[in-house]
């Protein structure tokens, strides 16, 4: 079967009831945990995008508390999977401002970390990777905001 293109999908939803169209949303958060993830941040947490920065960034320091310190094979495998749920939140709010702060929030944990991500070179690439978006993405921000978040940069780079 081949998947309808998204404008396709807005038309057939524009002639819908709004009860079917409850059912739709109710039948598609069944069959996978991101679409239920993103249904509840649209419904309770994207009205205010700060207090959902502070609950993504909780659960950034839990899974950074969990992290099987033994070897840097786990340590490498751990702080992915983190990175990969932080990319997973970005998407659901889709805004910069929360993009940067999460990468930024991210990265700092990472200087933080013991033992050092300095003698993995994964670990550096990993790290040098999202500086580097950060930086793309503040460039695309209004002036304002990306003097504050040039100066959160310059402390962060100043860490290493």
């Amino acid at each position: 079967m081949k998947a309808a293109s998204v404008k396709e999908i807005k038309q057939e939803l524009s002639t819908r009831s709004p009860k079917e169209l409850l059912e739709l949303c109710l039948r598609l958060s069944r069959f996978k945990k991101e679409n239920k993830e993103l249904l509840t941040y649209l419904l309770f947490e994207s009205y205010d995008e700060l207090a959902y920065i502070e609950s993504v960034k909780r659960d950034i320091d839990e899974q950074f508390e969990q992290i099987n310190r033994k070897s840097y094979y786990y340590i490498r495998k751990s702080i992915r999977k983190i990175l990969k749920n932080i990319k997973k939140y970005i998407r659901y709010s889709q805004k910069k401002e929360t993009e940067v702060d999460l990468l930024i929030y991210f990265c700092l944990k990472l200087n933080k970390f013991k033992p050092s991500i300095q003698r993995s070179t994964a670990l550096r690439n990993l790290y040098n990777r999202q500086i580097e978006l950060i930086k793309k993405t503040i460039s695309q921000l209004h002036e304002d905001l990306q003097y504050d978040y040039e100066t959160e940069m310059e402390e962060l780079l100043n860490i290493l």
